[in-house]
């Protein structure tokens, strides 16, 4: 599988640097770390709510997995929007406008960062969570197959928004962030969406383009800095569904399909963000892996959580 070739080689050649270090398997609890709260910046992966919904089945109970991470640690995390601190918004991007959806009103992760950093300073106490990369994808996807762009073209774009995802997450670092989780799009090849559409091994490349610009963008903040290897984690789930609680990694549970853009994978498709106990379908069961063709189910996302908490925990 190339994605795990270059995930593997990629690791292997960081392991001496810190970011890595947990994801190369090494490290032992020098303390136990316990954040005061936890401060999210990100896409539609991790948005908590900002819109009054998340991106699974909203069944009154659901969380995402900065959620879940956060009550590993005891800790709730809200949207900003409901006072809480997390930042993340739906189909957001890495710099560009507009988002995934074509909203161009949705604030970017480098606004959102901005908007952040003008009335606060982070916190020892804190623990900060940046995601990025799959609304970047999608939309540049969107450029590829219906806006003509090249495969070089799209697959460059989508290094570029890797190496921003980088900056900003210097950013945070260079504005006194002690801890920051960082977390780049999982290996979207996999996904219903691309392999419905026959391109599983485009996109698989497009995860793989930013994943690597991000990971040498940041090599140097391993002092801080803890990569949360998603795609790795993913990709082993995917593969091995029962060996991690999933009976049906690739239907999708929800039915609750938009007449607009959505999630920025076409009219007419599965949004999860409309997703509720009353638009499942019936035949999937409850062990289900992926809401829409991109978000993850509320087991999906507790997998993730508890995945990251155990990754932070190695480290801090």
């Amino acid at each position: 599988m190339p994605f795990q070739r270059l995930r593997r080689a990629l690791l292997a050649a960081a392991c001496a640097f810190p970011i890595v270090l947990a994801a190369c398997g090494g490290g032992d609890i020098v303390s136990e770390f316990r954040p005061a709260r936890l401060v999210v910046f990100g896409d539609a992966f991790a948005d908590a709510g900002q819109r009054g919904v998340r991106y699974t089945i909203n069944d009154g109970t659901s969380i995402n997995w900065t959620q879940q991470l956060a009550a590993r640690y005891g800790l709730a995390v809200a949207p900003t929007s409901a006072g809480g601190t997390s930042f993340a918004t739906g189909s957001a991007r890495v710099t560009a406008k507009p988002d995934a959806g074509g909203n161009a009103t949705t604030p970017t992760i480098t606004e959102q960062i901005g908007t952040f950093l003008a009335s606060a300073t982070p916190a020892d106490s804190d623990l900060l969570v940046i995601n990025g990369g799959v609304a970047d994808i999608l939309a540049q996807m969107a450029a590829f197959t219906t806006g003509g762009q090249s495969p070089e073209s799209t697959t460059e774009a989508v290094r570029q928004a890797g190496r921003e995802f980088g900056a900003q997450v210097r950013r945070l670092v260079d504005a006194g962030a002690e801890r920051v989780i960082v977390v780049g799009p999982y290996n979207l090849g996999r996904s219903p969406w691309a392999r419905n559409n026959g391109q599983s091994a485009f996109v698989e490349q497009l995860a793989t383009a930013f994943n690597n610009a991000l990971l040498i963008s940041i090599a140097d903040l391993g002092g801080n800095v803890l990569y949360v290897d998603a795609a790795l984690h993913l990709n082993l789930v995917t593969a091995s569904g029962p060996a991690f609680g999933f009976s049906d990694v690739i239907n999708l549970a929800c039915n609750s399909a938009d007449a607009g853009p959505g999630i920025g994978v076409g009219a007419g498709q599965v949004n999860s963000a409309l997703c509720t106990g009353g638009t499942l379908a019936t035949s999937v069961p409850g062990t289900t892996l992926f809401a829409d063709s991109v978000y993850l189910t509320p087991a999906g996302n507790v997998s993730l959580g508890n995945y990251a908490f155990d990754r932070a925990r190695e480290r801090w």
